[in-house]
């Protein structure tokens, strides 16, 4: 049977115009760029508002500034313990999350899979309060006996140096509590990442003789490490401008380099103790702190973002 061009009919319904020319298209990638440019607007505008009410902290006498030295000598103890605290989150709840993932992803029965699953994306449902009640009620007193350990022990490297807390309410004690506060996030998308493996890649390494885990490491990992990072990144976010669950469990007492004994905060915690008190350059202070906090949380994501696109070539994603 020979088929002519007089043969084929056009749908009754199908259009001429191209997709591109079309009203609604034309309309939506309006709307869609529009959405793209308020975020840059938005981001510029906090930016803007942050940099001007810090002029008057950052110009000021250094004698005016809290503790006689400069905004730089009053911020720097904050932004060691803000990142110090983070780092702890990090590497106590990275591994974790990935263990916990995996486990969802490929060995757990699709019973209990889902409701793990479930279970883990409650825990970022928790309030920031709840995670701080629970801290200093509950994981402060307990955690006690391990400082006074690592001062006795390890109390040559500074960072242990003691004497250890009595109450518990330290900096390494923080730091766990935003370890339970990021888990599900980390989880989270690590979990979808490595669900969105393709299959065949999977039944490739298992034919050719791969264990499970030798499969895992030789196609899940690779695929899903862009998408782990940004899930620690965003983790990281997390931990960074956390505020009162840090400040409920922190107890103030100056700056120290050891994680075990009292003292220490962080800028976000700082921020919201002494912001609702505050007045004059008091308040210009605490805002360039929080200038000092945008510019590391922003300075970490355009990293992330980097390694990211560096590890996208590699992924097996493409």
């Amino acid at each position: 049977m020979t088929i002519t061009t007089t043969d084929v009919q056009t749908p009754p319904n199908a259009s001429s115009t191209p997709a591109k020319n079309r009203a609604g298209d034309r309309n939506f990638s309006w709307a869609t760029r529009g959405a793209g440019m308020l975020i840059l607007v938005v981001l510029a505008g906090v930016a803007a508002f942050l940099l001007l009410e810090s002029l008057p902290a950052l110009s000021a006498d250094p004698a005016d500034i809290e503790g006689g030295e400069g905004f730089f000598a009053y911020v720097w103890p904050l932004v060691f313990g803000t990142l110090a605290a983070a780092l702890i989150a990090l590497i106590v709840a990275t591994p974790l999350a990935l263990g916990i993932a995996l486990f969802i992803s490929h060995y757990a029965p699709r019973r209990l899979s889902q409701g793990l699953g479930y279970v883990v994306d409650l825990l970022a449902a928790i309030p920031s309060v709840v995670y701080g009640l629970w801290g200093i009620q509950w994981l402060a007193p307990n955690v006690r006996g391990a400082w006074q350990w690592l001062a006795d022990h390890l109390g040559f490297v500074p960072l242990f140096t003691g004497p250890a807390s009595a109450t518990g309410r330290t900096l390494m004690t923080a730091g766990l509590v935003l370890a339970v506060m990021i888990l599900p996030i980390i989880t989270a998308i690590a979990r979808e990442v490595f669900l969105q493996t393709p299959a065949l890649h999977q039944e490739a390494a298992l034919a050719l003789g791969a264990t499970r885990w030798e499969m895992i490491r030789m196609t899940v990992l690779p695929f899903g490490r862009p998408g782990l990072i940004s899930g620690v990144m965003l983790g990281l976010g997390r931990a960074l401008g956390e505020t009162m669950a840090v400040a409920m469990v922190l107890s103030t007492g100056g700056f120290t380099w050891s994680m075990v004994t009292s003292g220490n905060s962080t800028i976000a915690a700082e921020i919201a103790l002494d912001f609702p008190e505050s007045a004059g350059l008091k308040t210009n202070t605490l805002i360039a702190a929080g200038l000092v906090l945008f510019v590391i949380t922003l300075a970490v994501n355009m990293a992330a973002r980097r390694v990211v696109t560096r590890r996208q070539a590699f992924s097996g994603a493409n």
